[in-house]
């Protein structure tokens, strides 16, 4: 409860008095070494962590050593350990997830998406790592594995909004704008304070003709964070159907109806 509530001072003193009456109890060896290294101790979390991975084979043990070993600058230690922690049964999810992220930091991106193949084969219902797969198949531009990945994971949760959002830009991607609209405006009704999405979906209807609605999505961004009224600004005025100004003061407000 302490870690849920971002209390990683008092998690650490709670686990502690637990291990000093048992120095081998794993649960509170795990709360510890997190709490441990969310307060920036990364050193003492490898140190309280070390010794118990060697014996336990518990691959929330490992992942959670693995993490510390990486904000140490020990990349290679934290592979070596994520290796065995998603070797582990039953499988761990988020072991999967941090050995992808690791290779991907590594710009190892084939071996980051062949674990997390190998993460959804073996936890065929962790959705975060049909999503982890998805986008980094789309960023790798592998489009029709993309979209397989999306869909299945849309047929395991219907509706589910990064699944959503990662097939509408996959369809954005290859220029289907009218399945990428339908399914950006789905997310958008689940994550509506998403800016990016909406200037995505701005795009696709520009795309198809619709220029009012387009035109109103790139609104909503503008006006929805202060920060996103640039990039919305230059996103339309590059857009192929977009609008184009002279005097900076019309563009504003032509998005924010007010002059800026």
């Amino acid at each position: 409860m302490a870690l849920n509530a971002q209390r990683p001072g008092d998690a650490e003193r709670l686990a502690g008095e637990v291990l000093r009456a048992d120095p081998r109890h794993v649960a509170a060896l795990k709360i510890a070494g997190r709490a441990v290294r969310l307060q920036g101790r990364a050193a003492d979390a490898i140190a309280l962590l070390e010794p118990a991975a060697r014996v336990s084979h518990d691959a929330e043990l490992d992942t959670e050593l693995a993490l510390s070993l990486r904000l140490a600058g020990r990349a290679d230690d934290a592979a070596s350990r994520l290796r065995r922690a998603v070797k582990r049964t039953p499988p761990y999810p988020p072991a999967f997830a941090e050995f992808a992220q690791l290779l991907i930091s590594l710009k190892r991106y084939d071996e980051a998406a062949e674990t997390l193949k190998r993460g959804v084969d073996a936890a065929p219902m962790a959705s975060a790592l049909h999503a982890q797969l998805g986008f980094l198949l789309l960023e790798r531009r592998n489009h029709a594995e993309a979209k397989t990945v999306f869909n299945r994971l849309i047929a395991l949760y219907p509706g589910f909004p990064d699944a959503l959002f990662g097939l509408g830009k996959t369809h954005q991607e290859l220029h289907e704008n009218e399945p990428a609209a339908a399914c950006l405006r789905q997310y958008l009704m689940a994550r509506p304070a998403h800016w990016g999405a909406w200037i995505s979906l701005g795009h696709c209807l520009l795309a198809l003709g619709d220029f009012a609605a387009g035109y109103d999505c790139f609104r909503t961004a503008a006006r929805g964070d202060p920060k996103h009224y640039t990039y919305a600004l230059s996103s339309l005025v590059k857009a192929p159907r977009g609008r184009f100004w002279l005097k900076p003061s019309a563009g504003a407000e032509f998005l924010l109806g007010t002059k800026r």
